[in-house]
């Protein structure tokens, strides 16, 4: 056998063990969530079982409670609250990113570098410290309680990610395009919106996912900082967490329940977020 024969055997070998090891990898970040939706489906009585049984009866039971048939609270209140409270805030985000990334990687400001730092800096803090300030800001201005509270919360989170993420992505835009669109005449919002935002599309679809996912995920200002009128779907979910004990299977139902959003939304943008991650990536 001759050596070019050998050696691209051994690259064949390679690149099948790395893909075995990927589908192993593939199929255990996937088991835990399908057997939290094995055990939605399962009663009470059954998702309590050690070992759990695969065999059992399936039943809608647990989806029923959670959506209230059984006289509970309806989840649609704290849902409706996730939706805008993460949408909303995705939106101001990706408005207030773009021109803050355009600035940092096509019309560079001084020291464009430190203000990275700066950005990144912001993220360093652990989250319960700025917990206490927060609150008495918020009861003070009587803003407890309040989705719009985390609205501005969450904004103010996403935005110093948002940045980094995109000026990487605008740092791969040609110039010269920018450069045509000013000698015809197009202002900065022209520029942003026809010419950038355009080009930038993967990118920013890769950030404003990512955003949501943080901004429907989070629970501790959320649990801190809201009651009932304002309460969110995570926080929701930890009051099926009761002193009468651990209802697995409404549980598991919930906690499906809540995850579609932000499965739907990674399914959907896929293929923009391939993209949009590989688009700022290192060359």
């Amino acid at each position: 056998m001759s050596t070019t024969a050998l050696r691209a055997r051994r690259v064949r070998g390679k690149g099948a063990g790395l893909g075995l090891l990927a589908w192993l990898l593939g199929i255990a970040f996937f088991l835990p969530i399908a057997w939290m939706a094995l055990t939605s489906f399962h009663s009470e009585a059954d998702a309590a079982t050690n070992p759990p049984s695969f065999a059992a009866a399936l039943t809608l039971d647990g989806y029923r409670e959670f959506f209230g048939a059984g006289g509970g609270a309806s989840p649609w209140p704290a849902l409706i609250n996730s939706t805008v409270a993460s949408v909303v805030s995705t939106l101001l985000v990706l408005a207030l990113a773009l021109p803050a990334a355009y600035a940092l990687s096509i019309n560079r400001v001084r020291k464009w570098t430190d203000v990275l730092f700066f950005f990144l800096s912001t993220k360093m803090l652990p989250v319960v410290a700025g917990l206490l300030p927060i609150y008495l800001f918020a009861k003070n201005a009587g803003m407890l309680d309040n989705i719009w509270l985390l609205v501005i919360l969450y904004t103010s989170m996403n935005l110093p990610i948002a940045v980094w993420m995109m000026q990487s992505f605008l740092a791969e835009i040609p110039v010269a395009v920018i450069e045509a669109a000013r000698v015809d005449g197009a202002r900065l919002p022209t520029v942003l919106t026809r010419v950038v935002a355009p080009m930038a599309l993967p990118g920013i679809a890769a950030t404003a996912l990512i955003c949501f996912i943080f901004s429907w995920n989070e629970l501790l200002f959320a649990r801190v900082l809201t009651g009932v009128v304002a309460e969110t779907a995570p926080v929701f979910l930890t009051g099926f967490i009761t002193s009468q004990g651990l209802f697995l299977a409404k549980v598991c139902a919930a906690s499906l329940v809540i995850s579609l959003p932000v499965l739907a939304a990674g399914f959907a943008a896929q293929d923009k977020l391939v993209q949009g991650l590989s688009l700022g990536a290192v060359k």
